[in-house]
């Protein structure tokens, strides 16, 4: 094989494998620790909002020459910024408390088209039960988020952890298919060579 080959399979192997070992350890520490894992997970969402403002207003001020709206795009910042700021002033239940509204209301809204596309689907005579049934659990899943905090903020956690653990497993499964395929290359290569 070619150094350029071999340089390209160590530099996958190797980022499947860590890629892999990493989410597999955040999955196992989030169950393991889940109230460090919440904390956790506010200071994320305050740290994400602040430096996400600051790029919208940076970014904000560099399109200002081409493009007219450029103040929709710094407002949007601003509103990362105190929103950031606020959520570490007011930490952990700001930013708790938005991952909390922000599932309900996706749950909500997601509900609601379900139920809209239902009555569309009916309408042209196409099987529309599935979907009816999906926007009102979609509904009652929102209601019992914004009931229950607790209980979508556990959710939330589970779902983190567990998409973790499944994406590890798939990236170590990758390093190692990788792994097979180089020594079949390998083989392959000898073989043409003799």
């Amino acid at each position: 094989m070619s150094d350029v080959i071999r340089t390209a399979y160590r530099r996958a192997w190797w980022a499947l494998l860590l890629r892999g070992l990493f989410a597999l350890a955040i999955g196992i520490v989030i169950l393991w620790r889940p109230f460090d894992s919440i904390a956790a997970f506010a200071l994320v969402i305050a740290w994400w909002a602040l430096f996400s403002g600051v790029i919208q207003v940076v970014h904000a001020f560099d399109l200002r020459a081409v493009f007219s709206r450029w103040w929709v795009l710094l407002l949007s910042g601003l509103v990362g910024i105190v929103f950031g700021i606020a959520a570490m002033y007011y930490y952990p239940s700001l930013s708790l408390a938005f991952a909390v509204l922000w599932v309900a209301w996706w749950l909500l809204v997601t509900g609601a088209f379900g139920i809209l596309a239902a009555m569309m689907e009916r309408r042209v005579g196409i099987p529309w039960g599935w979907a009816l049934a999906f926007g009102i659990l979609a509904i009652a899943a929102g209601v019992v988020a914004l009931m229950s905090p607790s209980i979508t903020l556990a959710t939330i956690m589970a779902l983190i952890a567990g998409f973790a653990i499944i994406s590890g497993v798939v990236h170590l499964i990758g390093a190692f298919k990788l792994s097979s395929l180089k020594a079949d290359v390998t083989e392959a290569v000898r073989d043409r060579a003799a």
